[in-house]
């Protein structure tokens, strides 16, 4: 049975070319980056190149980029190094809609002893602005809010708040982890302080990331060790990872044209195609300003669970949530954030298409979906109730 993968927004698939340049740094060019001798300083030209590669995709330059573990550590480091190197403050602001690895890491610090403000969101998925400008204060160390939302691809004015922040001497730091390579990023002409991204998103392999660092920007390290990457971050670094990453960041500047003309049309016809065909049926979050590859469709009266192990059964790969909340009984964070009712909140799918993805699987999709649902209706009481 064919695999009909939707599901781009938890893990992407690694790109025959990106595996192509990994290879080689898995076999024969396996020398450590940092010894003096030729064969390992060949090995650290490459990760030069793929620094480079990285930073171009952003608009940045090579300096600015610290290579990480995943998005996850980036996003950790960002705010760490922020509240490191302003030890005075401590004041965190952030969003009540973030991925759980800057949600859970405010939890923690809040036990801390430091404030947290969250800035909550509309029916859509919009950002309180006036909320969020209101609640910088001089006690302010960082404003972490991510560029796109991992769950409804709504998309975030982050570089307009940035130089609200900027205007009052705070630290900016993005979680771009979506938004990276689906959406043009300039970042010499915006006030971004700090960004986190992740490979896996791209077409790279799991277990890689960077994290942006606009030149001039306090910071602290999160790991102590070595030398390796300027001293910000100590430990031998991930060659053929790395490589990848850069690999995958130079494909997501030649696709990204196709992201979102191709892709977006992709994920148009799919969602025009299940509301039409599926009553009682809707789009979470705002239709304009999303990622062009994610729909979050909310079916209701029906178990986003039993939805996702239906359609498995017919190669039909996507999520009821983010990859990083599944295995929760509870309603996602953002959808209880946005207000979407409990009835809809549970039967809510969502669907992230890459560049691999046909008309073909999307219209299998439609196809497929529409009795599935059906189905579990005909099967709830709720449904039932609710007739």
């Amino acid at each position: 049975m064919a695999v009909i993968y939707a599901d781009n927004n938890a893990t992407t698939q690694i790109a025959s070319s990106v595996l192509n340049e990994m290879m080689p740094y898995l076999t024969e060019y396996y020398g450590n980056p940092s010894s003096m001798h030729t064969f390992g300083g060949q090995v650290g030209k490459k990760i030069k190149e793929a620094r480079a590669q990285t930073a171009s995709l952003l608009n940045a330059t090579p300096e600015e980029i610290l290579f990480t573990s995943c998005g996850t550590e980036s996003d950790s480091t960002a705010i760490r190094a922020a509240i490191m190197s302003s030890p005075s403050k401590k004041h965190i602001v952030t969003t009540r809609v973030e991925h759980p690895a800057v949600k859970n890491l405010c939890e923690q610090l809040a036990k801390e002893r430091f404030r947290i403000t969250y800035v909550p969101v509309d029916q859509n998925g919009a950002l309180d602005l006036d909320f969020l400008y209101q609640s910088l204060t001089d006690d302010t160390a960082i404003v972490s809010i991510m560029w796109a939302n991992n769950e409804t691809g709504v998309i975030f004015p982050v570089e307009e708040i940035a130089s609200v922040v900027k205007g009052k001497g705070i630290a900016f730091h993005t979680d771009a982890v979506q938004a990276v390579g689906k959406i043009p990023i300039d970042l010499k002409n915006s006030n971004i302080d700090m960004l986190s991204l992740s490979g896996h998103k791209i077409h790279a392999p799991k277990g890689i990331g960077a994290l942006y660092i606009r030149k001039g920007t306090k910071f602290s390290p999160f790991l102590i060790g070595g030398h390796q990457e300027k001293g910000r971050r100590g430990g031998t670094e991930n060659v053929a990872s790395i490589i990848g990453l850069g690999a995958a960041s130079k494909l997501s500047q030649e696709l990204m044209t196709k992201e979102n003309t191709d892709v977006k049309t992709l994920r148009d016809t799919l969602e025009k195609g299940l509301l039409e065909k599926i009553d009682h049926s809707f789009v979470n979050g705002v239709k304009e300003r999303r990622l062009p590859n994610t729909t979050s469709i909310a079916f209701e009266y029906v178990e986003g669970e039993a939805i996702l192990l239906m359609m498995d059964q017919f190669g039909i790969c996507a999520s009821s949530g983010s990859a990083c909340t599944s295995g929760s009984l509870e309603p996602s964070h953002v959808l209880r954030a946005m207000g979407v009712p409990f009835t809809a909140a549970h039967g809510t799918i969502r669907f992230s298409l890459s560049t691999y993805n046909t008309m073909d699987e999307v219209n299998l999709i439609i196809e497929k979906l529409p009795p599935i649902i059906n189905t579990l209706r005909n099967m709830s009481p709720f449904w039932k109730q609710n007739q």
